[in-house]
């Protein structure tokens, strides 16, 4: 994969780049051709499919996240993808099992709150195969789902403290007809849970309203969503959280154009979301 990135950049070709844990649906096909529209006919997409072991938590989904390798490709050779990358653990990790690999990359400010928190190892491991990822791919160009802002901060902030010459976009949620955001974890769902899921959709339609007309306290904010999400049996709240989109910074009040993430349990099932009020 990289000789092919350098033989590229030596041509002058410029390549954007879709990173992926693949179970591929809409929404990643959407950041495809995003990815296509930037590069043009000249260009090229590169998209990877991995599952990275060092974003996932002990007691995490690791060993039954869903992997459906050749439903992936052929989704990606419907939508003109020109290249599908698919290193293996052995290869992106070499040494690891023997406990030689020790090379990290942290993000130490954007990624303490939220997702941070919750999952204390999760960003080293997302901004440590990323920074692999774009070494290993060359792209002019990344392109990432609004649904993981915060994830999506931390890789911006790591590309320009790095100095990394890749130019980070974030294309928007894609959301299924209900409002759910799309994302390879629904598929865990069953009947019943996920018609319940849309209540993170809800939160979200509730903050947007409740910030329209008069800033709100978010202590305030943060228990009508708190109500809200325990009106479903099935749904436990993780964490709600306001705070400014560019820097991640906490807002003591909300109004319209704060931005609001939540994590929630669907049973045993962890959904994230986001937007802007």
């Amino acid at each position: 994969m990289q000789r092919q990135a350098l033989a590229w950049r030596a041509m002058g070709i410029r390549v954007a780049f879709v990173p992926t844990m693949g179970c591929l649906h809409a929404g990643h096909l959407s950041l495809v051709q995003r990815a296509q529209r930037e590069v043009g006919a000249k260009g090229r997409v590169v998209v990877s499919i991995y599952v990275n072991p060092t974003q996932f938590g002990p007691a995490e989904d690791f060993s039954r996240y869903p992997r459906p390798l050749s439903r992936d490709l052929a989704l990606c050779r419907e939508a003109g993808v020109d290249v599908v990358f698919t290193p293996t653990d052995a290869a992106m990790y070499a040494g690891q099992a023997e406990g030689s690999y020790s090379t990290y990359v942290v993000e130490e400010r954007l990624s303490q709150s939220m997702e941070g928190r919750a999952r204390p190892t999760h960003f080293r491991g997302v901004t440590t195969i990323v920074t692999k990822l774009f070494n290993i791919v060359q792209p002019s160009v990344a392109v990432f789902g609004a649904k993981d802002w915060q994830q999506a901060a931390i890789v911006r902030r790591m590309v320009a403290d790095l100095n990394l010459p890749v130019r980070m976009l974030v294309a928007p949620t894609l959301r299924e007809p209900d409002g759910l955001a799309m994302s390879s974890r629904n598929r865990y769902l069953d009947a019943a849970q996920r018609t319940q899921a849309t209540v993170l959709w809800h939160s979200i339609q509730l903050a947007r309203k409740r910030a329209q007309s008069a800033p709100v306290r978010a202590p305030v904010l943060k228990a009508a969503v708190a109500r809200l999400i325990a009106t479903q049996s099935q749904a436990k709240l993780d964490y709600v959280e306001f705070f400014d989109g560019d820097t991640l910074e906490p807002a003591p009040r909300v109004r319209r154009g704060t931005h609001m993430a939540l994590a929630v349990f669907v049973g045993k099932t962890r959904l994230i979301d986001n937007a802007q009020l």
